[in-house]
């Protein structure tokens, strides 16, 4: 097919627009990053990166952060890192949600990451079977105290009960930011350590273990 050069011609100066944009880097990532159950090193990193932002919320980071594996789209390559690939690793409009839930409540979400066969997460430690059940659930290296309130941070599409998280829809409290996509705090996270002369890194540390049988 040959396009119409007509409309080439119009569209032109948008699509310079755009790729000015996609192609600006923000950054450098230290090693290349996949996705991956039941734990990876993309998924702790995003997962970490919503703890972090509900800073804006709370006042300080939440006690965990939760992102799944079928939000993340691409991988992030070692090297320079532009928007464009951050577009591409997460294409959805998902913002952040603040939840506060009772420990009792949150034993159920844990069982919800196990039958996903893992999740990102990030505060949180799980060990679970190969055939997706729960053994074990510590928040800070801490057992849950089913009356306790503790925060997550996550996307609103799970804080909607999707993907299998059933049991976030039970929070007592829901606090979604006006404008804050995960997109956009992503970028700001690397963008700040870029401006920190950091480079973008992760680490396999066990948040969630496959017990063999």
């Amino acid at each position: 097919t040959h396009p119409d050069a007509e409309a080439v011609a119009l569209l032109a100066p948008y699509k310079a627009s755009v790729d000015s944009m996609m192609y600006r880097v923000v950054g450098t990532s230290e090693m290349t990053m996949e996705k991956g159950g039941p734990e990876s090193l993309l998924s702790n990193l995003v997962a970490d990166v919503l703890k972090g932002a509900a800073t804006q919320v709370l006042g300080k980071p939440a006690d965990m952060g939760l992102m799944n594996m079928g939000g993340l789209r691409n991988i992030l390559s070692e090297g320079e890192i532009t928007c464009g690939n951050i577009y591409e690793i997460l294409p959805f409009e998902n913002s952040l949600c603040v939840l506060t839930m009772k420990g009792v409540y949150l034993k159920e979400l844990f069982n919800n990451i196990a039958a996903c066969h893992g999740q990102g997460v990030s505060g949180m430690q799980l060990l679970i079977t190969k055939d997706g059940k729960l053994l074990e659930g510590t928040v800070a290296g801490r057992p849950i105290e089913d009356e306790h309130l503790y925060t997550i941070a996550t996307i609103d599409y799970l804080a909607d009960g999707n993907d299998g998280m059933t049991a976030l829809p039970q929070a007592e409290k829901r606090e979604c930011p006006d404008g804050a996509t995960l997109r956009g705090l992503f970028m700001d996270y690397v963008e700040q350590q870029t401006a920190a002369g950091k480079k973008i890194t992760s680490r396999m540390e066990g948040r969630i273990t496959v017990k063999d049988e």
